[in-house]
């Protein structure tokens, strides 16, 4: 079974239900690194959101537009925005991108291996990283407004560290 059918069964799943393994505290990987199709901003010394999404995911699909308002808020601000697809046919990614653009940088994790080094066992998931490296926080599912709320007021205490 490929990453994206793996993580299909995980996507409907009630947020809480599961549990990345990475951490509040853990050092994220070097983006740089992992090799992830596209290209990447620069990223030391940055907040970052990072999200994992397919575009088979429907929670994903109403996700990301609450992370391209963000974007629009904290963008400017000095937060870097990355959408890591984990669809495994580039086609499938495109297509969605094409009728649903993102505003903010995309790259693709076809095989899910940064996904399984990471353990994250189902999408959306965003993890919220400080300027120092280390994971603020891990976000499973999506909650709608509330999870904007909470994503702000991480960010603010982020930028403000």
């Amino acid at each position: 079974m490929g990453a994206g059918a793996a993580l299909l069964l995980t996507a409907v799943v009630p947020a809480g239900m599961l549990a990345a393994e990475l951490k509040a505290g853990d050092t994220f990987p070097d983006l740089t690194k992992e090799g992830l199709e596209g290209t990447l901003p620069e990223l030391a010394g940055k907040v970052l959101l990072v999200d994992f999404w397919a575009s088979w995911c429907g929670p994903c699909r109403k996700a990301l537009p609450v992370l391209s308002d963000l974007h629009k808020e904290y963008g400017p601000k000095g937060v870097v925005f990355i959408a890591i697809s984990l669809d495994e046919d580039k086609k499938d990614m495109d297509a969605y991108l094409k009728k649903s653009p993102i505003p903010f940088t995309v790259v693709r994790d076809p095989k899910g291996k940064l996904a399984t080094k990471l353990s994250i066992e189902g999408i959306p998931t965003s993890l919220l990283v400080g300027k120092n490296g280390k994971v603020h926080a891990v976000h499973v599912g999506f909650e709608g407004d509330k999870v904007r709320k909470k994503y702000a007021a991480q960010l603010d205490t982020l930028l403000a560290s």
